[in-house]
């Protein structure tokens, strides 16, 4: 059944999106406007949740959105604390953090502090703890990351039941339409041609953004088209300046694929994102290939 549209309905809609920029005008702009004390706290929370998915951690860490002393905003600040301690690789900090959450947790909690401390486990690799906070989820979000925890978790067939339930919950929703891309995704080539269907109703009704450039590219490789996801990938580095991992990763597995260099976007994904898996991972290879030249090297 379909939800009807409230005061926050294109709020949600471009931060489900990846439109963090036109939702914290969205959610600045509406701020004034007359809504119950819980849309008014959701709103305030999408505000704080744009700032974190834009990196300015600062903004919620010092006060400078509306984080309030209620307990879901107290979360979102713990969020962007440990985003930013991550990045910086500062990981016996972050640990405090995951602390925090955790003593937050506990019967009666509020169905947001869960799909906050979720996230925060699931980028610290705790994905049995995620998951505890949102399988039995009573929220559209909630429903949409176990989706994605199961996504992860090699359990295709969960994610297509938690996929069941957001349909039923509201079949139209944005969220529920992402969520069935994911899934499309995942399944495989047979499904490319059904997930970029939904993408590109959801870029010519929104716009294109990083993300969606992203899973459209995705959607282009598992079809083996991949110099169209090159032009996707390109299109979100050059309209939109795109630096993030999935953007840079994706490049390069495109060109991979096409035989073309990739040096650049390596050097990038390193310089911006030194503890991603992959960053790590070459510079362990690097490593050890060094090593071992070191046997073979001939005196001059």
């Amino acid at each position: 059944m379909a939800a009807e549209p409230d005061e926050l309905y294109t709020l949600r809609a471009q931060f489900w999106l990846g439109h963090y920029q036109m939702a914290l005008d969205e959610g600045k702009s509406i701020a004034r406007r007359p809504m119950s004390p819980e849309l008014k706290e959701e709103r305030e929370a999408f505000v704080a949740r744009c700032a974190i998915a834009m990196k300015d951690y600062s903004k919620v860490t010092s006060g400078e959105t509306p984080v309030s002393s209620t307990l879901p905003l107290q979360a979102l600040a713990l969020q962007a604390q440990y985003e930013a301690l991550a990045a910086s690789g500062d990981g016996a900090q972050t640990q405090s953090v995951i602390l925090q959450l955790q003593s937050m947790l506990g019967d009666g909690v509020s169905p947001l502090v869960q799909l906050i401390a979720a996230n925060v486990f699931l980028q610290a690799g705790m994905k049995k703890e995620a998951l505890a906070c949102v399988h039995n989820g009573s929220t559209l979000e909630q429903v949409a990351l176990c989706a994605q925890i199961y996504i992860t978790l090699d359990r295709l067939d969960l994610a297509k039941q938690s996929l069941q339930q957001m349909r039923k919950m509201d079949e139209d929703s944005i969220l529920t339409q992402v969520t069935s891309v994911y899934i499309a995704l995942a399944t495989g080539s047979s499904m490319a041609s059904e997930a970029s269907h939904t993408l590109n109703q959801l870029s010519e009704q929104y716009g294109p953004s990083p993300m969606l450039l992203n899973l459209m590219a995705c959607a282009f490789m598992q079809a083996g088209k991949y110099s169209e996801a090159e032009s996707k990938l390109e299109q979100a580095r050059s309209e939109f300046a795109a630096t993030d991992a999935d953007t840079l990763v994706n490049t390069i597995v495109a060109l991979q694929y096409q035989q073309k260099p990739v040096g650049e976007y390596l050097i990038a994904l390193k310089q911006h994102h030194p503890n991603h898996f992959l960053s790590q991972g070459l510079d362990t290879v690097q490593g050890a290939f060094d090593r071992e030249a070191i046997k073979y090297r001939v005196a001059a």
